[in-house]
């Protein structure tokens, strides 16, 4: 049987090092460190109007949604947790989120 991804490739993903390259765009001023995830334009091209309003802040490394359940959540979920996000953003929460991610990755459980 043929795996479907190499051993690093696995390792990558598991502790998220993939993920490094999109700090290039942190730096550059593109996304933030905390914020809803970057979406495909595919899937931006059908948000109803009030789905639009994620779009308002930068998107961001690690989010809400992505410490509390990542890809286990159904999107209606996923998109609460960003509008909490939006609604609720402070210094206090994205140092709270960020830590958590730290934790979660050096656990290898990613985020």
């Amino acid at each position: 049987m043929i795996s479907a991804s190499p051993p690093i490739g696995r390792g990558l993903r598991k502790y998220y090092l993939d993920e490094l390259p999109q700090l290039i765009n942190v730096l550059k001023g593109e996304m933030s460190l905390v914020g809803p995830r970057p979406e495909m334009p595919l899937l931006v091209d059908r948000y109803q109007p009030w789905q639009r309003q994620r779009l308002l802040v930068k998107p961001g490394l690690t989010g809400l949604w992505q410490i509390k359940g990542r890809k286990e959540l159904p999107i209606c979920e996923n998109l609460q947790y960003d509008f909490y996000y939006i609604h609720h953003r402070s210094l206090s929460l994205d140092i709270a989120i960020i830590l958590h991610t730290i934790l979660l990755v050096l656990r290898g459980r990613g985020i």
